[in-house]
């Protein structure tokens, strides 16, 4: 029975772990693809009407080839942001609770 209650405490800390790590690479995705589509935005809506402009669109084009592309729009971005949010928070909480159940094994075996 010990080994039952170790494996499923284990397990659930081990979920709730990987659940956060998932959630904050794709919140980190999102946010990189929201800034670079508003960088472009920007630019675009601006022109290269001036030298240091020329030189910023240049400099948003090497930084957009070392980026990731993205391959949704801002709406489908927003929203991947949220879910990942609340993913991390779900996650957050299947640690607290494993975490609360192992200190009361630990009170009740004491």
């Amino acid at each position: 029975m010990s080994s039952i209650i170790d494996n499923s405490i284990n397990s659930a800390i081990v979920s709730g772990q990987f659940g956060l790590q998932k959630s904050f690479e794709g919140m980190t995705q999102a946010s990189m693809n929201i800034a670079q589509r508003s960088a472009q935005t920007q630019v675009s809506e601006d022109g290269a009407g001036a030298v240091l402009t020329n030189a910023a669109v240049t400099g948003l084009q090497n930084i957009r080839e070392t980026l990731p592309q993205s391959a949704g729009n801002m709406t489908s971005e927003l929203v991947s942001l949220k879910l990942n949010s609340i993913n991390a928070q779900a996650s957050a909480k299947v640690l607290d609770v494993a975490f609360d159940t192992v200190g009361t094994i630990i009170d009740t075996l004491a």
